[in-house]
C-alpha cells in the first residue's frame, strides 16, 4: 500500500482523488459541500490563476486556502498541459522554446512569459501545499524526435525548478513548513524515453512524481504500459501522481500498477 502524502497542512490518505479546481473552485460545488462528502485535497492550475485572477491577487486574499475557504490541502498544476494544449490548437497564441514559454492572450493580445523559476514563485506566492514544475507536453502519437526534445526539455526545467524552489524554501521564516515538489515525467509512448525522463528526474530529487502527457490513447484506452513504464523508473516509496486520470475504472487500474493520487476535471 503506497505511503500517505504528508503535507504542511494535513496528511492525505491514499489513494485519493482531488478534484479539480482549476481557478479555485470546483464547478457548482461549494468548499463546504466537498468537505461534507469527504473530499481532502484538490488541484488548482497556477497558469490560469495566473490569467485570472492573479497571483498577487490569491496572495493578497491571504492565500489559496483562504480566497476559496478551503482548509485541506492544495496541489498546484504547472499549467503546462493547459498552454500546450491551448497553443496546439492556435499556434498563433504562443511559443514553446527551450527556456521559456510564451502565451499570448487572443481577446486582449496580454502577453504571459513563463518559465520554471516563475512558475514555481507563482505557487509559493498562491501558498500550495505542493508545487509542480514546469513541464514541456506532448502527445503519445508525437513523433520520436518531439518526444526526445520534451524530455530533454523537461528534465533541464525540473532542474531549474528544484533550484528555485531551494532558494525560495530557504527564505522562510523559521517555523515555516516549505511545501512539496513534484516533477513531471513526459516520453509519450516511447519506453526508453519514459525511463530515462523518470531516472533523471530522479537523480535530481523530488517529493513525487507525475505522469505527464495525455493518458489515453487514440483508441481512448488508457496507457496502462507507458503507466507502468513510470512506475519502475522511479524510488518505490515516492508518491505517484496519475495527472488527469479520473475515470473510475482508469482510476482502479492506475491504482494497481502503482499511482495513489488522482485529479481530473471529471465528473
Amino acid at each position: 500500500m503506497p505511503e500517505p502524502l504528508t503535507t504542511r497542512r494535513a496528511t492525505l490518505a491514499v489513494p485519493t482523488f482531488l478534484p479539480d479546481a482549476t481557478r479555485a473552485g470546483v464547478r457548482g460545488v461549494s468548499s463546504e459541500d466537498l468537505a461534507t462528502v469527504g473530499v481532502e485535497g484538490l488541484m488548482v492550475n497556477a497558469f490560469h490563476l495566473l490569467r485570472r485572477p492573479g497571483a498577487r491577487a490569491v496572495q493578497a486574499g491571504g492565500g489559496i486556502h483562504r480566497f476559496m475557504g478551503w482548509s485541506g490541502p492544495v496541489l498546484s498544476d504547472s499549467g503546462g498541459f493547459q498552454v500546450w494544449s491551448l497553443i496546439r490548437q492556435d499556434p498563433a497564441r504562443g511559443v514553446i522554446r527551450d527556456h521559456e514559454v510564451i502565451f499570448r492572450e487572443p481577446s486582449t493580445g496580454q502577453k504571459w512569459i513563463l518559465t520554471p523559476e516563475r512558475v514555481v514563485q507563482i505557487q509559493f506566492q498562491l501558498g500550495s501545499d505542493v508545487v509542480v514544475c514546469l513541464d514541456d507536453c506532448t502527445d503519445a502519437a508525437s513523433p520520436y524526435d518531439e518526444q526526445a526534445r520534451s524530455v530533454e526539455r523537461t528534465v533541464a526545467w525540473a532542474r531549474r525548478s528544484r533550484e528555485e524552489f531551494d532558494r525560495l524554501a530557504g527564505q522562510l521564516r523559521d517555523g515555516q513548513v516549505p511545501p512539496k515538489i513534484f516533477a513531471v515525467v513526459q516520453g509519450g509512448g516511447d519506453e526508453a524515453l519514459r525511463r530515462a525522463c523518470a531516472s533523471e528526474l530522479a537523480g535530481i530529487g523530488f517529493d513525487g512524481y507525475g505522469f505527464g502527457g495525455w493518458p489515453l490513447g487514440a483508441d481512448g484506452l488508457l496507457l496502462t504500459d507507458a503507466l507502468r513504464w513510470v512506475v519502475a523508473a522511479l524510488p518505490e516509496a515516492a508518491t505517484k501522481h496519475a495527472l488527469g486520470i479520473g475515470r473510475p475504472d482508469h482510476l482502479v487500474s492506475a491504482f494497481a500498477l502503482g499511482y495513489s493520487l488522482f485529479d481530473c476535471a471529471l465528473p
